[in-house]
């Protein structure tokens, strides 16, 4: 089944990085200000100013990660490389971006099990070899389209339906 929402959790840590990168914005622009404000008494605290600029640009990167997080999930954010889990936590955003055949099709309401009887079928086009017929499956179920168990279904019915 499609997920269609981004989870409470993964909503919690985008705000969270939210609120962080604007605390670091404005740890970082008070500086700006203090310095502003006491320009010419001489009473100029250095060592505080660049605490509070260097803490700020700190909490906006961890805010940028938080957010890169809460967007993409786990392996969207690079943190593990399962591809199978990067296409689970970025199937709302890829939907919504235009990616993700598989998603596509389900939104336009195609039914991919169609398309990969169709190709295994004997209504093929004119010529065409069980060769090219299994290479596009193949690249269905490569796309994404396909499941490896459809994939494996429709192969080993193609196979049966042309064999001698």
């Amino acid at each position: 089944m499609i997920k269609r929402h981004i989870t409470p959790q993964r909503k919690a840590w985008f705000r969270l990085g939210q609120i962080l990168i604007a605390i670091g914005v404005l740890s970082f622009l008070s500086v700006f200000v203090s310095a502003a404000l006491s320009f010419g008494s001489g009473d100029l605290n250095v060592q505080f100013m660049a605490i509070r600029a260097v803490g700020g640009f700190i909490l906006i990167f961890i805010g940028g990660g938080l957010m890169t997080f809460g967007i993409a999930g786990i392996a969207g954010s690079m943190l593990n490389l399962d591809p199978d889990q990067a296409r689970q936590d970025l199937e709302p955003w890829a939907r919504m971006s235009g990616g993700l055949k598989k998603a596509e099709l389900d939104e336009m309401g195609i039914d991919v099990t169609k398309i990969a009887a169709a190709l295994s079928s004997g209504a093929r086009a004119e010529g065409e070899s069980i060769e090219s017929r299994l290479r596009g499956l193949h690249a269905l179920y490569k796309d994404g389209i396909l499941s490896e168990e459809e994939y494996q279904r429709e192969k080993q019915e193609l196979l049966d339906g042309n064999s001698p």
